[in-house]
């Protein structure tokens, strides 16, 4: 049966406020909350930036039920595989065994601060199958001695090892991350624009190289904007925070100074016609209907914006999360 994710967006609100959220979504009805991990934000005028572990952490305390994964880290410049799996295993334990790390190779904006270099795909491609390795078998028990290309350790062990087995899942957009996730992980984390072109892309792929090796379909937690709003003046003020997602060379910049900048050279339309807007419980049931039921995603994160946060949480359980649960009898 489909389970429900709620969105934690480290790049719009404080982490003290995202704690006020994960409860009121565990009150909500939600299974389980997707918290993402930025260095920067994606604009520099209203935003934020917090840890997403601390953040992790102070939910783990206030909440009873959720589950939580991260959406995504990234253990390839910034932290160390074993650092993650550490971090990992600690959220693990607070959480009672509730915890599961979504990662993924991420963008510039979150390592080129830092000073580090942000390889091309086939580079970073090939530390992650490195860090996936390490983190499951530091993660699974193991005192782990590990000779790679890019990363190292020496009888390295979790001495304060997770609960249970958590599982990771690697972000996929296009069939070569996909195929890796197959490969590597216990699942994969996709965004969802056009539900036929995330199948075809990264679904079908995946599928197809689980079939190759004898494996069962790979788990899959598919997320999708949506914006909530009752005209496009308040749907604009409700994606302000996020307007540099959309803006031209986002993977590879650095400062979100300048991704606003270039985020303001595009017309309102430009930037909400990526995104559905709705005004209705029934337009945002429809947003994520497909996801169950043409992408049959295993979990499926609603990331909703909105001018009034906490009321939209309360009203996505109330009247959004039965619709969808129906769905899947």
């Amino acid at each position: 049966m489909t389970r429900f994710a709620y969105f934690c967006g480290h790049e719009q609100w404080q982490p003290e406020v995202l704690v006020r959220h994960a409860r009121l979504a565990e009150e909500a009805g939600f299974d389980m909350l997707v918290v993402s991990e930025h260095f920067h934000p994606w604009v520099d005028d209203r935003s934020a930036a917090g840890f997403a572990f601390s953040t992790l952490g102070a939910m783990a305390m206030v909440t009873d039920r959720v589950a939580f994964s991260t959406g995504v880290a990234t253990p390839l410049f910034r932290y160390h595989p074993a650092l993650v799996a550490q971090a990992a295993a600690t959220v693990d334990r607070l959480t009672g065994g509730r915890f599961q790390l979504g990662v993924g190779t991420g963008e510039n904006i979150n390592e080129g601060p830092l000073g580090y270099e942000f390889p091309p795909y086939a580079e970073r491609a090939a530390r992650m199958r490195e860090a996936l390795r390490i983190m499951r078998r530091l993660l699974d028990g193991e005192k782990l001695t590990f000779e790679g290309r890019y990363y190292r350790t020496d009888r390295a062990k979790l001495y304060s090892p997770p609960v249970g087995r958590v599982p990771i899942r690697l972000a996929a957009g296009g069939p070569k991350s996909a195929t890796l996730a197959v490969e590597e992980a216990d699942g994969l984390i996709t965004s969802v624009k056009d539900p036929a072109e995330t199948f075809e892309r990264v679904l079908r792929p995946a599928r197809a190289a689980a079939a190759d090796r004898g494996r069962p379909d790979p788990e899959v937690l598919a997320t999708r904007w949506a914006i909530y709003a009752r005209d496009l003046d308040e749907a604009w003020e409700a994606m302000y925070s996020w307007r540099g997602l959309r803006a031209p060379g986002r993977l590879h910049a650095v400062d979100p100074e300048e991704l606003r900048r270039r985020a303001d050279t595009l017309s309102r339309d430009e930037v909400l016609g990526r995104y559905p807007v709705v005004s209705s419980v029934d337009e945002l049931v429809e947003v994520y209907r497909p996801l169950v039921t043409d992408l049959g995603a295993d979990i499926v994160t609603l990331q909703v914006a909105g001018t009034d946060q906490e009321s939209l949480i309360g009203l996505i359980g109330a009247e959004v999360l039965p619709r969808l649960r129906r769905l899947t009898e």
